[in-house]
């Protein structure tokens, strides 16, 4: 099990999946939850379910009526992705909120005038 590149999209489908972790969710409500297109979305979630973070199972035939669309591939993230995902994504706003090395903050601009 290794760690999926943190990228501002995976983090996305991740928020998506954490916001009911036991819920299983087809990719596209998830391209519908994120605003991401199916080719950015399903990519990831192989890369997650790669690593460890989301398993997938195939919907059971017996849950919908045969019509006009197939049977849906359902994701959810597993417990162990959960606890990763979540500490993760905790790492990455921490290190947003930090100032870059050598970045100092500019001065305020005085009322009335300029600097």
């Amino acid at each position: 099990m290794g760690m999926p590149r943190m990228t501002l999209q995976t983090q996305l489908v991740l928020r998506a999946l954490l916001e009911d972790p036991a819920k299983e969710r087809y990719g596209l409500e998830l391209c519908e939850l994120t605003g991401m297109p199916s080719g950015t979305v399903y990519p990831i979630l192989a890369r997650l379910e790669h690593v460890g973070w989301v398993d997938s199972i195939w919907e059971d035939p017996a849950a919908y009526e045969k019509g006009p669309r197939p049977r849906r591939r359902l994701y959810r993230i597993t417990h162990d992705g959960a606890v990763q995902a979540r500490e993760t994504l905790a790492r990455v706003y921490q290190a947003r909120r930090q100032p870059l090395p050598g970045w100092v903050a500019a001065r305020p601009v005085a009322e009335g005038g300029t600097s």
